[in-house]
């Protein structure tokens, strides 16, 4: 089998190494010649995954008709405000009848599309049904480096599910099949506002009861939404929502977390951001957030206050007093 992986960020990398697995080859495609050199000649992403070895079966390249030709399988692992542009170019190369597995976690700011929606709006109905997507609490050191991970794949083709999970397998990594594409979405994307959220409050130095108060509440916003959009709620409770939701909201190694710790200790966003070489995908979805909230009526008050301090210049201090201070409710009301 000959796996494609679209995008050579740590992530993309990472999961390339675990498709390795099972795969004769792995293309994996990236937008700069010198990490995909050393991908080649060194076995390493020293720009991501600096120290971690890759499988000699990873061969990397800046060509996406390279990347994608004979592909059985193709993971997009761009940061979702990238994908549309870079499956502009793609398209013309992806094979037919394949598994398109976005593990992008994201919400499109113009359109207000999941990336499995946006795979649709870019790409002829043929390839509709072989759309999927992975998600859950997986962060890629740990993954390069085969620690344990668990995590979801969605299709609403079962069978596209169930052939990216065997793809997949290997005695490290374990997923989950679903056919909720919008729950597993949702709470992918929805949790790293929240994990920004949990960071400012660590950073304001509030201690482990606002930050529990944070997962809760967050998980019940990101549910309220999800639900909203067809979702079943039970997928929330599960590895694509709480379980990541926990992960990115306490690991170390969570990179919307640490924005949200350096907006408490009272820096400013366009300094966080240019001192980091990934992209924190809460920062743009907390946009996202806020024009579901208003398009759809759900009230999401922690993902507002985090778009207040990210696009408005508000103080981590006064959101936590906005939301400490809103109108008392009973806890399953709704909002």
């Amino acid at each position: 089998m000959r796996g494609s992986v679209i995008g050579a960020g740590s992530f993309g990398t990472a999961l390339a190494n675990v498709l390795a697995v099972n795969c004769e080859e792995v293309r994996l495609w990236g937008r700069e010649p010198g990490a995909v050199e050393a991908i080649n000649t060194r076995h390493e992403n020293a720009t991501y995954l600096k120290g971690i070895p890759l499988s000699e079966r990873v061969r990397a390249t800046t060509d996406l008709e390279e990347a994608l030709a004979g592909s059985e399988m193709v993971v997009l692992a761009t940061p979702s405000h990238a994908t549309r542009e870079v499956l502009a170019r793609a398209k013309t190369f992806l094979p037919k009848g394949v598994p398109l597995v976005t593990v992008s976690k994201g919400i499109e700011n113009e359109t207000l599309l999941t990336m499995t929606e946006l795979l649709e709006d870019c790409l002829p109905e043929e390839f509709h049904p072989y759309v999927a997507v992975l998600s859950g609490p997986s962060f890629a050191k740990e993954l390069a480096r085969r620690m344990p991970t668990v995590v979801t794949i969605a299709s609403h083709w079962d069978k596209v599910a169930q052939r990216c999970q065997k793809a997949l397998q290997t005695d490290t990594f374990r997923s989950y099949t679903s056919t909720d594409v919008v729950g597993v979405q949702y709470g992918g994307a929805l949790k790293n506002v929240i994990a920004i959220a949990a960071g400012m409050a660590d950073g304001l130095g509030m201690g482990h009861n606002a930050r529990a108060a944070i997962i809760t509440r967050g998980l019940a916003e990101i549910t309220r939404l999800a639900v909203r959009k067809g979702a079943n709620p039970l997928t929330l409770s599960g590895l694509s929502g709480m379980g990541d939701l926990v992960l990115t909201c306490t690991g170390e190694l969570s990179r919307n977390r640490h924005v949200g710790m350096e907006l408490g200790k009272g820096r400013k966003l366009p300094d966080i951001l240019a001192e980091m070489k990934e992209v924190a995908e809460g920062v743009k979805t907390a946009k996202s957030a806020r024009d579901l909230s208003l398009k759809t009526g759900v009230e999401l008050p922690i993902c507002q206050q985090v778009y207040e301090i990210a696009y408005e210049g508000k103080s981590a201090k006064n959101a936590v007093v906005d939301l400490m201070t809103r109108q008392p409710k009973s806890e399953l009301s709704g909002v």
